[in-house]
């Protein structure tokens, strides 16, 4: 037994310092149930009940969670070879559940279409082609999609987060001004940004708000995200088009105008994107070192009536969700040291330096819209800045 303790010891040392490639466990053990018809990543899990004499397979799954536990992962990462997703399964899971893989062919690996532009013809003049989870089953469980983006002249790609995913962009064709914004400190909001040409590449950190927007002719760019399902927060839809629609005592104090000025805006937004509170969990738990798997969508709340036994739990239908409201006070606790927190306002109207303005109002819709007394449009040149 002695060797064997001490090479268990050893293995436990040097994994313990490993970037983990496997999913950490969410309950004591997960024990493979290799019977099972339900297709995951990885396996589902037996009966804890039935399980017996487990001592060794414990062992085992704990030095793999020492070791996941001080991995920093954006999707959990594969247990097999692939895992193409089964979009026809009823069984909801944190991405999908896996097709047999006596049935995947190569066409789930496969998809068109990159090489036709988007059409522009928008309020913001940009179109996003998305080749993520949704359109490639094959890239379940694999950490990763891309995009083709489409600008047209002054087209704007608003200030938005991709909550899960770290985008990688290049200028195929045209030049593009982009930029983000780090999340709060002692300093503010620093905005970093650059001119981009063809050929240039440029990268967005996971979570933290960024722009792209075209001064020029037509442009083409390309980016691939860190992440199957990598989620996008359009900022000025998610807070002034959230259905229902956050207080105006709460935006008119967070953005320090007069409720006329928050109704207009509200008014004037076209569709809502995320529930703020989701969207403002996602934000928070995208920089965190976690020994929980990283999630594939939004939310996924835990079915608990659900006879399907996985790491953790399947999801409840979101559909039927409902998040409720109520008055309350709330403690928050947050899976990391140093979080991180970007308030919306400070971030993109208080960024040092400043966002263009050309930028701001077309992605906030000022330049598509009958005039406001309150939101003056503005008639400066291209990519005028404001004054700090």
């Amino acid at each position: 037994m002695a060797a064997k303790t001490l090479l268990l010891a050893l293995l436990a040392v040097a994994s313990s310092l490993a970037m983990a490639s496997d999913p950490s466990p969410l309950q004591d053990f997960c024990v493979a149930d290799k019977d099972s018809k339900v297709l995951v990543n990885g396996f589902v899990c037996k009966d804890p009940k039935v399980i017996a004499e487990m001592a060794a397979k414990i062992l085992l799954i704990s030095l793999l969670a020492m070791a996941s536990s001080l991995a920093m992962a954006s999707d959990p990462s594969p247990l097999q070879d692939f895992c193409v997703a089964d979009k026809a399964s009823k069984v909801l899971v944190n991405g999908f559940v896996c097709k047999d893989p006596m049935q995947v062919t190569a066409e789930d690996f496969f998809a068109m279409g990159l090489d036709k532009a988007g059409n522009t013809e928008n309020k913001v003049g940009s179109m996003v082609t998305a080749v993520n989870v949704n359109k490639l089953a094959g890239l379940n469980t694999l950490g990763i999609s891309m995009v083709r983006i489409d600008y047209a002249p002054r087209g704007l790609n608003p200030p938005h987060t991709h909550p899960r995913a770290t985008e990688i962009l290049t200028v195929i064709e045209g030049q593009l001004l982009v930029g983000f914004v780090t999340s709060n400190t002692d300093n503010g909001n620093r905005l970093f940004t650059k001119m981009l040409k063809k050929g240039d590449v440029f990268v967005f950190p996971e979570g933290l708000i960024h722009f792209q927007f075209n001064p020029g002719h037509k442009t083409v760019a390309i980016g691939a995200l860190s992440s199957q399902n990598p989620g996008t927060i359009t900022i000025a839809n998610a807070v002034f088009g959230s259905k229902p629609p956050i207080s105006d005592d709460v935006l008119a104090k967070a953005f320090q105008v007069d409720k006329k000025t928050v109704d207009w805006l509200q008014a004037h937004l076209p569709m809502a994107a995320k529930i703020l509170l989701i969207a403002l969990l996602a934000l928070a738990s995208s920089h965190a070192l976690a020994s929980d798997p990283s999630p594939l969508q939004d939310f996924c709340v835990a079915d608990m009536d659900s006879k399907v036994r996985v790491n953790g739990f399947v999801c409840k239908d979101p559909t039927v969700f409902n998040p409720g409201h109520t008055n309350t006070v709330a403690i928050g606790a947050l899976s990391s040291q140093n979080p991180g927190t970007i308030t919306i306002a400070n971030a993109v109207f208080g960024s040092k330096p400043p966002i263009s303005d050309e930028v701001l109002a077309k992605a906030f819709q000022n330049v598509s819209v009958p005039a406001s007394p309150y939101i003056p449009i503005s008639d400066e040149p291209l990519v005028s800045q404001r004054q700090s």
